[in-house]
């Protein structure tokens, strides 16, 4: 029988992970920061890692080419996570998706006034349902980076985006004005590969769950 396969991305929810891994006694042997490999080995002989871009965990746990991963609850909402198993919260790698407006634009005042906002975000169904919800006419732009920039320009008068400390949106004279939802990272499974090596995944599983309250404590 095949070992099994962990699909990560680099960054915050690597490092955030690696706690987890290693209750499950799963080290990876190389850096992925500082390694060209895509795909590491690690302490187990019978469990590899493999470094993908956040947004495809989904997809290659979807489809079999990985048995578990790590995601973002952003990437599972915005890419597809209906058809996974997510057994775990890990309480890491936390955020908030928000609304966030230039300091000087009344937003609230133009949500009253049923004003049509232009919206810019790579969380394009996020924002969609969130402002469906309440009833917001918006004009969504899909950008893939430096969200911040769109009302700086011109181009957007809102953008939804993830923040954390709010450091960046302050240093581009923006405000977070409208919580959408609080996110964290989610241990993610395929369901055919839980069927057929259940034997291998669910220790797994169950140590890395158990490991969790040891995290969120330290990060508290």
């Amino acid at each position: 029988m095949s070992g099994l396969t962990l699909a990560l991305s680099k960054g915050r929810i690597f490092e955030e992970t690696l706690p987890l891994l290693a209750a499950a006694g799963i080290v990876p042997a190389e850096d992925p920061e500082t390694s060209r490999k895509l795909v590491l080995a690690t302490s187990r002989p019978d469990v590899r890692i493999v470094i993908v871009r956040a947004s495809d965990v989904p997809t290659y746990v979807e489809r079999g080419a990985a048995d578990l991963g790590v995601a973002g609850r952003d990437v599972l909402l915005e890419h597809g996570g209906a058809n996974l198993y997510q057994p775990v919260d890990l309480g890491i790698a936390r955020c908030r998706l928000m609304v966030a407006v230039p300091a000087r634009f009344d937003y609230r005042l133009a949500v009253q006034q049923g004003a049509r906002l232009r919206v810019a975000t790579k969380y394009v169904r996020c924002a969609r349902e969130h402002f469906a919800a309440k009833g917001v006419h918006v004009d969504l732009i899909k950008l893939y980076g430096s969200m911040e920039l769109a009302p700086l320009v011109g181009l957007a008068d809102a953008i939804v985006d993830l923040v954390s400390s709010g450091n960046t949106l302050k240093a581009n004279h923006l405000e977070a004005v409208e919580e959408i939802m609080p996110i964290s990272a989610r241990l993610v499974v395929n369901q055919a590969a839980l069927k057929l090596q259940r034997a291998r995944l669910v220790p797994v599983i169950d140590a890395i769950a158990a490991a969790v309250p040891a995290a969120r404590a330290k990060a508290a």
